[in-house]
């Protein structure tokens, strides 16, 4: 079982990097980044997995993105010095791979079915699958972007001085 969990952490860090190099390549970030932005958000990603893992009584994703994002943050922070860059350089590629599509995607879906369906029990049922998963990505999404900011604010010494 515990090989199991960590062969998926493993896979899911793998593929957060890989997505991050094509948001770093597509954002004009310099070359010099890219395997930072990698690592910054394979270390994030897996954070937010871990954290949401139900074999260990796994926290609501909300919460999971806010902690994952704040720890992209401290990273990207600390990480800006050594590749002299702003600390958004290396987040904002870390972070594009946790927005939440599936969410955003079932909010469109049943936002569709709201407006196909004329029957009040069936309408009632896609508006709440709309109102569930629209606030659940929203919340995602302030949760990172909190989450992701409060370390420039808290060390902003450090993070202004990555540009010097």
């Amino acid at each position: 079982m515990w090989n199991d969990i960590l062969i998926n952490i493993l896979e899911d860090g793998l593929f957060s990097a890989i997505a991050a190099i094509g948001f770093s390549s597509i954002s004009n970030t310099p070359r010099r980044a890219y395997l930072t932005c990698a690592l910054i958000a394979a270390a994030g990603h897996s954070i937010r997995y871990v954290l949401t893992l139900p074999e260990l009584e796994g926290m609501h994703i909300i919460p999971a993105s806010t902690v994952a994002a704040f720890a992209i943050g401290v990273l990207a922070v600390l990480f800006a010095s050594r590749i002299k860059c702003p600390a958004e350089v290396c987040f904002f590629p870390a972070l594009l791979p946790m927005i939440p599509g599936m969410y955003a995607y079932r909010t469109i879906e049943a936002l569709l079915s709201c407006l196909y369906h004329t029957q009040e029990e069936a309408f009632g049922h896609y508006f709440y699958l709309l109102a569930y998963n629209g606030l659940t990505s929203a919340f995602i999404i302030l949760g990172m972007v909190v989450g992701a900011t409060i370390p420039v604010f808290l060390f902003k010494k450090l993070s202004f001085t990555a540009t010097r």
